[in-house]
């Protein structure tokens, strides 16, 4: 579950936005509001040859979250809010996922949500190929597809909920770090799994943007991975710092990495001497900003991005969007959405986190 200097996406309209939201976040391998665990699985209908906006919302709608891991704190955020946002049009939602991020983890779930007969399945896609069949085995039984926070291949998934244009968290990020350390210096990123859309979407757009002029005495010397996991992206900022002297800033777009990259810094000698920035949560990150560890960072709010994708997935489910693009949707306090290319729903921009503003944040 960004933005910044130059363009500082943090307008008080957007913060006040945030703010309004307070967050419930709670563990566990499966959970749900009233799951129903004794009826019958119903078949779903196909979806309609076109969109009726006009169609009622269905009754009793039953979504399913199935997170990179069960375990990332950023995704338990992200699927609370969805399951609560679906209490509003009367469904229920459960999150189940694996607790590792590889590859293949998220078949095994995929296949027994579609023999349960789920009305739509919500994925966070560790692979975008890799889950695949196993998705459009479910997609010819009638249930809706929607991928968020990371995507699923195209062909595979109805729509997909970004967080914010991918294209302007990766040159943010660049430009939010660059302006750290004044346009100057070895700088490494540190990713989540070698696999990961989001991730190395992001990563793509931070090397073209390495590339403009303003950045020719910044070098990308590594792109590590720390697989989604605390000790591994520890020990991979550890490594970073070790075998590259002269790094001066690590940029890690993901939950896990900078809290973990944060961490190790802090207890060390490159605190306040190497940049940390990337994506995290307030909560997460509050104490490493008050101690200086971290200046700035960014992300949008995983409340509003869970929200919205159980908003986009019980439309899909009635009928009233098919996914095609331009086709509009309510969802709703965040207001009538619009469906872009290839299926794409954008949340909106990211928001930039810094001492002057973490304390007005709850998540």
């Amino acid at each position: 579950m960004m933005t910044h200097s130059a363009r500082r996406f943090g307008s008080a309209v957007l913060a006040s936005s945030v703010l309004a939201l307070g967050l419930a976040a709670c563990g566990g391998t499966t959970k749900g509001s009233t799951e129903a665990s004794s009826a019958p699985a119903q078949p779903t209908s196909s979806a309609p040859a076109k969109a009726d906006p006009n169609a009622p919302m269905k009754q009793g709608l039953k979504l399913a979250f199935l997170p990179k891991a069960i375990n990332n704190p950023y995704e338990t955020i992200v699927d609370n809010a969805g399951i609560e946002a679906a209490k509003e049009f009367s469904g229920t939602a459960k999150e189940v996922g694996p607790s590792d991020a590889s590859a293949s983890s998220q078949i095994s779930y995929i296949n027994t949500l579609t023999q349960q007969g789920q009305d739509a399945i919500l994925i966070a896609a560790n692979d975008a190929n890799a889950v695949c069949g196993p998705l459009k085995q479910a997609m010819a039984k009638g249930i809706k597809i929607v991928a968020y926070d990371s995507d699923a291949a195209k062909e595979c998934r109805d729509i997909f909920i970004n967080q914010a244009s991918s294209e302007e968290v990766g040159r943010s990020e660049v430009k939010l770090l660059a302006d750290m350390i004044g346009h100057k210096g070895d700088i490494a990123i540190l990713s989540a799994t070698a696999n990961a859309t989001n991730q190395n979407t992001w990563i793509e757009f931070m090397k073209d943007e390495l590339t403009k002029p303003e950045y020719k005495d910044m070098k990308l010397v590594k792109v590590a991975y720390g697989d989604d996991e605390d000790q591994k992206s520890f020990q991979q900022t550890q490594g970073l710092l070790q075998a590259y002297p002269n790094l001066k800033g690590i940029i890690s777009p993901t939950t896990v990495g900078i809290s973990a990259g944060a961490r190790y810094i802090s207890g060390s000698k490159y605190k306040g001497k190497v940049v940390l920035t990337g994506l995290g949560t307030p909560n997460q990150m509050r104490q490493f900003v008050k101690d200086g560890t971290v200046q700035k960072f960014a992300l949008w709010n995983p409340k509003d991005l869970g929200y919205l994708a159980a908003y986009a997935a019980a439309a899909l489910s009635s009928g009233q969007i098919t996914g095609a693009e331009g086709e509009t949707f309510k969802a709703g306090k965040l207001g009538e959405k619009t469906i872009g290319k290839d299926g794409e729903i954008i949340l909106g921009p990211p928001f930039t986190f810094d001492a002057s503003n973490i304390d007005q944040f709850d998540f």
